[in-house]
């Protein structure tokens, strides 16, 4: 059964939606940009009822200035105490609940990361960690979109044939060319996950996840990775749903067993 609540968030009134299931462990997802709740194409809000079916409850939010919560809307590096509010309410509400996996797709994984640490392990999908010069994708994505195109001969023929925006092309070949810019954010992401349970979700053709692969590199992240051939930037493919669900479940499961193991040991001491 699916069930709205509202807790407070420094003097504002956020909404929750709680999907209920017996499980000992619970998934707190988060929401990526300026989504609600329902996530895009209301996937998160299909992706909390298929998990709650397996047997996991699902607490989903929105913060502040975000969907049903008032308040002025500080973007992801301001929510905090929207996520320290979300995983007290998650507790409150649903108190046979012993361990939480906190799942959230680009932004909103970097904001689990830095953020989430009342959360026992992290799902995170996409993560945000490159901010973008301009319009254009970062320097990885359109080195990976240019690789494809060289192996395409259609694209030899369009560009032959005039059919290539060639200040498009070379605007992209100069941010390729340019020196590579330290990333802080990827530098504070690693720190983060330093010791923590963490599985990352990446889209195969999805600029987002390209650039955290290159930007991660040699930064130490043993985070194991789980590839989704898709594009699709929110998982909304044919097939991605299924592919998702299976990583919360298994990383929910896997959670749990350490709960169990925890108990064993405290008993045993």
């Amino acid at each position: 059964m699916r069930r709205v609540t509202a807790f407070s968030c420094e003097g504002e009134t956020l909404l929750g939606s709680l999907d209920e299931a017996p499980g000992a462990t619970g998934l707190l997802i988060v929401s990526g940009g300026n989504e609600p709740r329902f996530g895009a194409h209301r996937g998160m809000a299909l992706l909390a009822a298929r998990v709650a079916a397996a047997g996991w409850p699902v607490f989903r939010f929105d913060r502040r200035g975000v969907g049903d919560s008032p308040g002025e809307n500080g973007g992801w590096s301001a929510s905090a105490p929207d996520i320290a509010a979300a995983v007290e309410t998650f507790r409150r509400e649903a108190p046979h609940v012993a361990r939480l996996v906190g799942c959230g797709n680009c932004d909103a994984a970097t904001a689990l990361a830095l953020f989430g640490g009342a959360v026992d392990a992290l799902v995170l999908a996409n993560p945000w960690v490159v901010e973008r010069d301009g319009d254009l994708p970062p320097p990885a994505a359109i080195r990976a979109r240019y690789a494809d195109k060289l192996r395409n001969p259609r694209e030899w023929w369009r560009l032959l044939r005039g059919g290539v925006d060639l200040r498009k092309l070379f605007k992209g070949l100069r941010a390729v060319a340019a020196p590579t810019r330290e990333q802080p954010l990827a530098l504070l992401f690693a720190a983060a996950l330093q010791g923590r349970d963490t599985t990352v979700v990446l889209a195969r053709g999805d600029a987002t996840a390209i650039a955290y692969a290159d930007a991660v590199k040699g930064l130490g992240v043993e985070a194991p990775v789980v590839w989704v051939e898709t594009d699709s930037h929110s998982f909304a493919r044919a097939g991605d749903m299924a592919v998702m669900e299976g990583v919360l479940v298994d990383a929910l499961a896997k959670a749990g067993r350490h709960a169990n193991k925890s108990r064993d040991v405290g008993q045993v001491g």
